[in-house]
């Protein structure tokens, strides 16, 4: 006879660490979600505030995400953008 127990246990133990593993996963996971909800609150008091100094937020989020743009992408995406008005006749 062959002796089960001890590749059964091996098997119980594997699983119970791919199961913690797998939690603090979800975990870490669920903290940073939370996390991220709380910067985008903090996101928009700081939008608010501007807004109530009458700041114009839509032209404050366009030169955010200029910003995190290269340079010389933001010029040839503003050349194209002339070009486009040029045609129109605006």
């Amino acid at each position: 006879m062959t002796d089960t127990a001890a590749p059964d246990a091996a098997i119980a133990d594997s699983h119970r660490v791919a199961r913690e593993e797998l939690r603090a996963f979800v975990e870490r996971f669920e903290r940073l979600e939370t996390e991220k909800q709380e910067i985008a609150g903090h996101q928009k008091e700081v939008m608010a505030e501007a807004k109530s100094r009458g700041y114009d937020t839509k032209a404050l989020r366009r030169l955010i995400a200029l910003r995190k743009k290269d340079p010389q992408q933001v010029s040839e995406e503003e050349a194209v953008f002339e070009l486009y008005r040029e045609a129109l006749g605006m």
